[in-house]
């Protein structure tokens, strides 16, 4: 390694030093060192190899000291000729170990990836919904990528480099004592000159990487928004885009005087400490040279010293730092362990049971509930927020309580935050009752596995969300195994048959990202054929017409009577036209069931039902007189 890599090496490290000087727990590195059991003899070969590989770095100038002092002695060719074979022979082995160890820290490096990426997808796939509606996708993402990368150098670089490091300086630093202590010693009073400035210069150029990361970042986040369907669309509506062309333009050029700084520092500082490396070489070579002459020392020692220096500085200035530079990489260990300590509030009894074969019914008995606070489901780094919102816990659902037998339609309507979706999102469990029960044929759920759950009730909510991914990869998500001929039932009865056989892929169109490239209508009635084909004996129907034109939902209508046929229903719907032919409407107010009865019942009741139709259908009439009242 020549001195000018010596100065890259130091650079990077000062750097690293001062990213994160957080501490970190003793707890956690025992989690480590379990979390890395499983490949405990991979990195016991992996460090031996280091070992090796410096043993033979302090090798190389030895034997080199050794022909310069058999070519001065004379002692002929076949010497010179054996040293030079053995000194090839080494670098052979050397670059053999470095190929293996390189393999092996690849291997072990992704391998912990791979375990970690996966704990993590694992874990956060357990996750309740209100995690996910508080979360930063970007920054639970960044768990997964970047957090999860520098765990893994923790074991691969810097475990590696610390022992490496330390073998060679310690087997250099002999060896140079053994050879001349009085050189040794004036060499490393240059040390300080070294390092001094890398921890300076390091600090300086770890504040521009912060701030340029900080400028990338805020221009990933704009672009991620601005780039999306709906975030385009807003801007051409509302925005400005020269402003936004403006505010992008100011960060990149920040980004960029950032880059030429940054470019030109650690031009200057490699040039000054390869500068400072040759007056050490220099002070060596004379010093050596001088005793050299008064015969005190080989001219083979002077060279072996000069070529030990190169091998002396790279672990002393990496060492330096390394407290500081362990602790950053395992850092990442602790970013990572934070998601993993996130208790998910919904978990599988571990004798689940599935729901009861045929038709199914749903109950309500006294629920209530409110949702989880913050500092439940979140952590306030992933909302990049400095402390969490201590809102929430208020219940929103009192002792609610109803039935629907099987193959019943259940109505749900009211004001908005009265707790119809609330209710909607208990049914499949994605929150859990605070107190009463819900049964799916008699069971709770909380009783149910989760997989008996899914197979069993579908839902469909207003957004109509799609992955952008092809249209029969987003209907096969409800059921891998339905055939071709099932896909298409499903699209028929959705009555979008038509519609995809028209397209010029069929069903390998990709409908882009959350569905833009369909319409409305057409999405919604893709998530129904996507719940038809999934045969689920409940269904849920979260206001799915809400944000359709009459045309589009005489189409979804027709869509979902199919899909309601010989089912169990609950709908949520704010236009009443909807759900006049339930079997049973429920009016919620304030998260409590005020009326029950059917459509008919509640209009001669002349409750909050008949208040909320009536706003709804009563038209002025024709000559400006009293209204024209809907007929009940």
């Amino acid at each position: 390694m020549d001195m000018e890599v010596t100065a890259w090496h130091s650079l990077h490290s000062a750097m690293n030093a001062q990213q994160d000087r957080r501490p970190f727990s003793r707890a956690s590195l025992r989690r480590i060192m379990l979390f890395a059991r499983p490949h405990r003899r991979r990195i016991h070969r992996f460090l031996l190899l280091s070992v090796l590989t410096a043993l033979l770095a302090v090798a190389t100038p030895l034997l080199a000291g050794k022909v310069v002092d058999a070519i001065v002695n004379g002692e002929g060719t076949g010497t010179v000729t054996r040293l030079a074979l053995l000194i090839a022979l080494i670098a052979v082995v050397e670059a053999g170990l470095g190929l293996l160890t390189r393999w092996l820290s690849a291997t072990l490096g992704e391998g912990l990836i791979l375990d970690l990426r996966t704990a993590v997808f694992d874990h956060v796939q357990k996750m309740p919904v209100a995690f996910f509606t508080r979360t930063r996708t970007g920054a639970l993402v960044s768990r997964l990528n970047n957090d999860v990368i520098g765990a893994q150098r923790a074991f691969s670089n810097t475990l590696s480099g610390v022992v490496s490091n330390l073998v060679t300086l310690l087997l250099t630093l002999a060896v140079m004592l053994t050879i001349s202590w009085q050189i040794t010693l004036l060499s490393l009073v240059l040390l300080p000159v070294f390092v001094v400035p890398a921890r300076r210069m390091g600090a300086r150029m770890a504040g521009l990487q912060r701030e340029a990361a900080d400028h990338n970042a805020a221009m990933g986040t704009q672009m991620t928004e601005r780039f999306s369907a709906p975030g385009a669309t807003l801007v051409k509506l509302f925005g400005r885009p020269s402003d936004e062309s403006a505010e992008f333009a100011a960060r990149a050029d920040r980004v960029r005087d950032i880059g030429v700084r940054t470019a030109m520092a650690q031009s200057a500082f490699i040039t000054a400490l390869t500068l400072v490396s040759a007056l050490a070489l220099a002070l060596v070579y004379g010093l050596g040279g001088f005793y050299a002459l008064r015969g005190s020392l080989d001219p083979g020692a002077v060279v072996a010293l000069a070529l030990l220096l190169t091998r002396l500085y790279a672990p002393l200035t990496a060492l330096a730092g390394a407290r500081v530079e362990v602790m950053s990489a395992l850092v990442s260990f602790e970013r990572v362990f934070e998601i993993l300590d996130l208790k998910p509030l919904i978990e599988q009894k571990p004798d689940a049971r599935r729901v009861p074969e045929g038709p199914v019914s749903v109950e309500f008995d006294e629920v209530s509930f409110g949702y989880p606070t913050a500092e439940k489901v979140s952590l306030a780094s992933l909302e990049e927020v400095a402390t969490l919102d201590d809102r929430g816990g208020t219940p929103v659902l009192h002792q609610v309580s109803f039935r629907a037998e099987p193959g019943q339609t259940i109505a749900l309507v009211g004001s908005s935050g009265a707790g119809k979706s609330t209710i909607a999102q208990l049914l499949p469990r994605l929150y859990d009752a605070d107190a009463g029960s819900v049964r799916l044929n008699g069971v709770d759920v909380r009783d149910l596995s989760a997989d008996s759950i899914r197979d069993t009730l579908g839902m469909v909510t207003q957004d109509g969300h799609l992955f952008h991914e092809s249209v029969r990869a987003n209907l096969l998500i409800a059921r891998p195994d339905a055939s071709e001929d099932d896909i298409w039932d499903a699209l028929r009865r959705s009555r979008l048959d038509g519609l995809i056989a028209s397209l010029p892929d069929g069903l390998d169109t990709v409908v882009g990202e959350r569905g833009y490239r369909l319409s409305g209508g057409e999405r919604q009635r893709l998530t129904i054929a996507r719940l038809l084909l999934a045969r689920q004996r409940v269904v849920i129907l979260d206001e799915a017409t809400a944000h359709l034109d009459s045309t589009s939902e005489a189409a979804v209508q027709e869509a979902l009577a199919e899909a309601l046929s010989g089912r169990t229903a609950l709908v949520i719907a704010h236009r009443l036209s909807t759900v006049r032919a339930a079997d049973r409407i429920l009016v919620l107010e304030a998260g409590r069931v005020v009326e029950s009865g059917t459509h008919t019942e509640l209009l001669a009741a002349g409750g909050r039902y008949e208040e909320l139709y009536r706003t709804q259908f009563e038209r002025p009439s024709s000559d400006g007189g009293r209204p024209v009242q809907p007929v009940g």
